[in-house]
């Protein structure tokens, strides 16, 4: 029932407040938060809680299969506010393995409005389509792309002109891609970690043949240009 919600609210807040005093005072006086969580709806990915940090030290945003399109204007709207107001250092792309959204993806079956959200992961899967034929197991088959989709998001912010804009100023960044087990609890890195536009670069554009066009590394501003 809703009315048990208030009352969980109730006794929630209650025995925080027996615990810690001051917590809700903190909370209300500012949100300065280092991190920028970029996960999935799933409610079995509490985000706060598996990092075991407070609200106001985790700034969160969540999706359907943890996208971050340079499309959506939630999506942006959260990222330039991180960046240019709360100043984070770090962005945390993090997955979840079985996750609904891959899954729906994967194997092609209609779902109505999710399918054009889903269209990102839906050409991740025909790109590695080879690949994933050869495993057997479906649920592998789906942590697998599990974790290809983490990689294509963190190459999507590295690439984000807001990021960019940012390691031009100067400011500390570095973007992360995790990927989380429901069935164990366990956070693991999938060690694709950028803090620069030198080492996002190869990540964007991978290997270049001798002789073919890449385009130019963005530089970093320098202290007192206006440009």
């Amino acid at each position: 029932m809703i009315e048990d919600l208030f009352d969980n609210n109730i006794r929630w807040a209650a025995a925080r407040a027996r615990v810690d005093p001051e917590y809700f005072r903190r909370l209300a006086a500012q949100q300065s938060p280092e991190y920028l969580w970029v996960g999935c709806s799933d409610s079995r990915v509490p985000a706060n809680e598996i990092v075991g940090l407070d609200p106001g030290e985790l700034f969160v945003h969540r999706n359907v299969a943890n996208l971050a399109p340079p499309q959506d204007a939630n999506f942006l709207s959260v990222l330039q506010f991180a960046l240019e107001v709360l100043k984070v250092r770090h962005v945390i792309v993090c997955g979840h393995y079985g996750c609904g959204g891959v899954r729906a993806a994967l194997t092609g079956e209609r779902h109505g409005l999710i399918d054009h959200w889903l269209q990102p992961v839906r050409a991740l899967c025909c790109r590695h389509a080879e690949h994933l034929d050869a495993i057997v197991d479906f649920e592998a088959r789906v942590n697998d792309v599990c974790e290809r989709n983490v990689l294509v998001q963190v190459a999507s912010v590295a690439g984000n002109p807001f990021v960019q804009d940012a390691w031009r100023r100067g400011q500390p960044l570095a973007i992360h891609g995790w990927i989380y087990s429901i069935q164990d609890g366990l956070l693991r890195d999938l060690e694709t970690t950028v803090d620069s536009p030198e080492t996002a670069f190869p990540l964007l554009y991978g290997p270049t043949e001798p002789g073919a066009f890449r385009p130019p590394r963005p530089e970093r501003r320098r202290p007192g240009s206006r440009t």
